[in-house]
């Protein structure tokens, strides 16, 4: 008997959404069971004299209970982790339900309330898989973003109290392409960075930010005979704007800087529609000089963004002293 093809897909999709729902629900009942094994253990440390040296042989007893029977899941490590889970998360209902149990140790292991409520509401917001929150916590978004905005106003777009209205409430500098798989040392072409960065573009886009769609690449700009070309065109549905990407694989100069506002200038001009906003430029480059882009730029920019890339991870060493270079430009001021 022959089957239609349409019919086979809609079952198939029927099994994969059941199987799919059925791991959620498994990871909800999950959360919510390490949540309550963490009150329970709390709740009983509270009626202990010494509650140090209580919660201490109360964690180890109840491991020795709970690991023959139950396995590996409750041992003693685990349960101290239960217990910090319910202290860090004391109320049940404002758990969120798209997240397992991975996105909640690591959010646990964040010892700054405010990181890890931003961490938590783009998580939740973005529907980051354990691994792409792993992979943002450990490229320390958060840090790169408060280089250039404050505490108040990175959470205010991450729980979506307030819309992004420039670029540089999304837009990181520096951005870590580490996902590239390109090495440090070796010698590449701007063409070699775009083709890696189409290869993995699901990762480029997680790592420009939120609301980044892909438009095209290689966009040709024809302008009275002449031809142009812009490296890679995104539209963003939070600014409501296009995004136009250039790379350069060397230090930034004020002529890159030229080349780019043209192109802005074309999309505003010729693409861009009525209701949409202004268009973005970003130079994504290898190095720069943050004194030659306010210089080339008008005192009012709002629309070009010159943003290092980074092709490995940052050190915490690092990001300290990136940090403390921000801080010593303001107290110059």
């Amino acid at each position: 008997m022959l089957i239609k093809p349409e019919l086979v897909t809609a079952v198939r999709s029927l099994i994969t959404q059941a199987r799919e729902r059925a791991v959620r629900a498994i990871d909800a009942e999950r959360v919510l069971l390490y949540w309550h094994i963490g009150q329970v253990i709390v709740e009983e440390e509270q009626h202990g004299a010494d509650r140090a040296a209580y919660g201490s042989g109360l964690i180890k007893g109840l491991a020795a209970e709970l690991q023959p029977q139950f396995g590996s899941g409750f041992s003693g490590r685990q349960l101290e982790r239960y217990r910090q889970f319910y202290r860090t998360f004391p109320i049940a209902s404002a758990l969120r339900t798209q997240l397992s149990w991975t996105h909640y140790k690591t959010l646990i292991s964040l010892d700054n309330p405010d990181k890890r409520e931003f961490y938590l509401a783009e998580a939740a917001k973005n529907n980051w898989s354990a691994r792409q929150l792993e992979r943002q916590v450990n490229s320390q978004l958060f840090e790169r973003l408060l280089l250039s905005n404050d505490v108040a106003a990175v959470l205010a777009v991450a729980r979506q109290e307030k819309l992004p209205t420039e670029a540089r409430d999304i837009i990181k500098d520096p951005m870590v392409l580490e996902f590239l798989g390109l090495k440090r040392e070796a010698a590449y072409y701007e063409r070699d960075l775009e083709t890696a960065l189409i290869t993995h573009l699901q990762e480029f886009l997680l790592e420009l930010g939120n609301g980044f769609s892909f438009v095209a690449r290689q966009q040709r700009l024809h302008l009275d005979g002449d031809d142009f070309f812009v490296d890679l065109v995104f539209y963003n549905r939070l600014l409501q704007c296009f995004v136009l990407v250039e790379i350069k694989t060397d230090k930034l100069t004020h002529q890159d800087l030229g080349q780019l506002q043209m192109y802005v200038n074309y999309y505003d001009r010729l693409e861009k529609l009525p209701h949409e906003n202004p268009t973005i430029g970003i130079l994504l480059c290898a190095d720069k000089n943050d004194a030659v882009v306010k210089i080339s730029l008008p005192a009012d920019n709002q629309t070009i963004v010159a943003s290092k890339y980074q092709l490995y991870l940052p050190t915490e060493q690092a990001l300290m002293a990136e940090v403390k270079k921000e801080i010593d430009k303001l107290d110059q001021l």
